[in-house]
C-alpha cells in the first residue's frame, strides 16, 4: 500500500474518528475556558471597582447636602478633602455637578463652572446609577446621584473617572496563568483521548482479529464479543454468515460427491456390460439374445448418463448470476395443455389419469422453455412416484398480480422430515425406489430454480401414503427488480 493509501485508510478508521471526536470534546471547552475566565475576571473586577466608588460617593452624599455645597456656591474644606482623597485613591478624576448640569468641583481644576450634558448624567438625574467601561482607552466612568435626605430628589451627581491600568496588568498575569493551565490540560486531554479511543475501538479490533485468524477455525468456531451491543450484533452476524458458508460448503461437497457418484454409476454399469461381452467373445461366440440384451442395457445407461448431464447443464445455466432468460407474452393455459399432451402417453402406461382444470384464461410474461421445464418436472414426478391407476390433477388460477399452478397426485407422498430437503440437488427420499424409476435427483432443484428466476414461489404439501401437492405462484408481469421468494 502506498503512502497516500495509508493516510486515507487512517483517516477513514474508527480509531482516528473517535480520537478526533474526543479531542474536540475535550479541547474546545479548554480554549473557550480562557476567554471565559479572563472576561469574567475583567467584568467582575470592573463591577467591584464601580461598586466601591458608588459606596464612597454615597457616604459623601449627606456631607455635600448638609454643607450646601451645590446651592450657595461656597466650598467646604472637609468635602473638598474627601473628594481629593477619592481621586487620589483611584488615581482618577472626580467631578461634582449640580441640578443645572454645572460643574461645581473638578479635582483636575480644568472644567469648573462649565456645563456638561451626557446621556449617563441625564439617566442619573432620573434616579439611576450608571457606569461605563471603556476597554480601549482603559478607564471606568461612574455616575452617582446626589439626593436630598428628606425628599429623595436628585439635586446633583458625582462623575468619577478612574484608569484601569491595574486591572489590565492583573488580566495579563491571569492570562499567563491560564495559558500554563491550558497547556497542561491540552497535553492531558491528548493522552487521555489516545488511551480511551484505543480502548473504545479495541473490541472491534478483537472481532477483526478473530475473523482474520484463518485456519480451520473459520468454519468450525463461533466468535463472541459481548463488550458492546454493536460488537455483539457483529459477532452474531458473523456467526450466522459462517453457518451459512458452512452449510454451503457442506452442500457443495455433497453436490460434488453426488455428481461424481451419479456420473460414475452409469459408466460403471456400461464398463461391466462391455467387459462381460468381451469375456463372452473370448470364450466363444456371443449369443444374439445376450448381445442384444447387453446392448439395450448399455443404451439405457447412456440415456441415463445423458439425462444427468442435461439436467446438470440446465441447472448450471439457471445458477448463473445473470442467467439467460427470454421473457415473452405466453398463453399459460395452452402451454400447460401441450405439456400434459406430451406426458399423457407416459402416464397411460401405468393407468394414471391426468386432468387439467382451468378457471380463467391466463396471459403472463414467462420464459417458455424454463417454465415448461419446471411444470414438466412436477407432472413427471407426479407420474413417477404415483400408484398404479392413480391420478395427477393440474389446476390453474389467477388474480390481479399472480397466476397459480397446482399439481396434485395420488402418489406415495413425502415424509414430513424430508420435505425441507426435496429441492436440494441429488436429494432423494427413497434412493432405491428412485433408481428403479430413473430419477436423477435434480428435477425439483431445476424446478425451484426456474420458478425463482421468474421471481415466483413454490410450496409443497404432502402426507406419506396420501399424495403430494405442489403449488407454484408466479407474477403475471416479469420485473427484474422484484425479489424472489423461496
Amino acid at each position: 500500500m502506498n503512502q497516500s493509501g495509508r493516510w486515507i485508510r487512517m483517516f477513514k478508521s474508527m480509531h482516528f474518528r473517535v480520537l478526533i471526536l474526543l479531542l474536540l470534546i475535550g479541547l474546545v471547552p479548554v480554549f473557550l475556558m480562557k476567554r471565559g475566565i479572563l472576561n469574567g475576571f475583567e467584568e467582575q473586577t470592573v463591577s467591584m471597582r464601580a461598586s466601591m466608588i458608588r459606596n464612597q460617593c454615597s457616604r459623601l452624599n449627606a456631607d455635600i447636602i448638609d454643607a450646601g455645597y451645590l446651592t450657595d456656591g461656597t466650598s467646604d474644606v472637609a468635602v473638598d478633602k474627601e473628594l481629593t482623597q477619592i481621586a487620589d485613591l483611584y488615581s482618577g478624576r472626580v467631578i461634582l455637578v449640580n441640578s443645572l448640569f454645572k460643574i461645581i468641583r473638578d479635582t483636575y481644576k480644568l472644567d469648573e463652572g462649565k456645563t456638561v450634558i451626557a446621556r449617563e448624567l441625564i439617566e442619573t438625574f432620573q434616579g439611576k446609577d450608571t457606569d461605563y467601561y471603556n476597554a480601549e482607552n482603559d478607564f471606568i466612568e461612574v455616575v452617582c446621584p446626589i439626593t436630598e435626605d428628606t425628599t429623595k430628589n436628585v439635586v446633583g451627581a458625582f462623575i468619577v473617572s478612574i484608569p484601569t491600568t491595574d486591572i489590565i496588568l492583573a488580566r495579563r498575569n491571569l492570562s499567563r496563568s491560564v495559558l500554563i493551565m491550558q497547556v497542561i490540560l491540552v497535553l492531558l486531554i491528548i493522552v487521555v483521548s489516545f488511551y480511551f479511543s484505543r480502548l473504545l475501538v479495541r473490541p472491534f479490533g478483537k472481532v477483526t482479529a478473530m475473523m482474520n485468524s484463518g485456519g480451520t477455525d473459520f468454519l468450525t468456531d463461533d466468535i463472541s464479543m459481548p463488550d458492546y451491543t454493536e460488537t455483539e450484533l457483529l459477532s452474531e452476524a458473523y456467526n450466522q454468515m459462517r453457518h451459512r458458508l458452512q452449510a454451503q460448503e457442506e452442500s457443495r461437497q455433497m453436490f460434488v460427491s453426488n455428481v461424481s457418484h451419479e456420473l460414475k454409476t452409469p459408466m460403471t454399469s456400461m464398463k461391466v456390460l462391455s467387459d462381460s461381452l468381451i469375456q463372452q467373445a473370448q470364450v466363444g461366440e456371443v449369443p444374439n439374445e445376450l448381445y442384444q440384451e447387453f446392448m439395450v442395457d448399455i443404451g439405457e445407461e447412456i440415456d441415463r448418463e445423458n439425462k444427468i448431464i442435461t439436467d446438470l447443464l440446465n441447472l448450471v445455466k439457471m445458477d448463473r448470476h445473470s442467467p439467460d432468460i427470454h421473457i415473452e407474452e405466453t398463453n399459460i393455459n395452452d402451454l400447460i395443455g401441450l405439456i400434459i399432451k406430451r406426458l399423457r402417453p407416459i402416464a397411460a402406461k401405468r393407468g394414471i389419469e391426468i386432468a387439467l382444470e382451468s378457471y380463467k384464461p391466463i396471459i403472463a410474461q414467462v420464459d417458455q422453455t424454463k417454465f415448461t421445464l419446471a411444470i414438466s418436472n412436477l407432472v413427471e414426478n407426479g407420474i413417477k412416484y404415483n400408484q398404479e391407476n392413480g391420478w395427477v390433477h393440474i389446476s390453474l388460477n389467477v388474480d390481479n398480480t399472480y397466476f397459480f399452478v397446482k399439481v396434485q397426485d395420488s402418489g406415495i407422498g413425502i415424509p414430513e422430515e424430508d420435505q425441507g430437503q426435496i429441492f436440494e440437488r441429488f436429494y432423494r427420499v427413497d434412493k432405491s425406489h428412485s433408481r428403479e424409476i430413473g430419477g436423477t435427483g435434480l428435477g425439483l432443484a431445476i424446478t425451484r430454480q426456474a420458478v425463482l428466476m421468474h421471481h415466483g414461489a413454490i410450496r409443497v404439501y404432502s402426507r406419506e401414503g396420501e399424495g403430494t401437492t405442489f403449488t407454484v405462484r408466479i407474477p403475471l408481469r416479469y420485473s427484474e427488480q422484484e425479489q424472489a421468494e423461496i
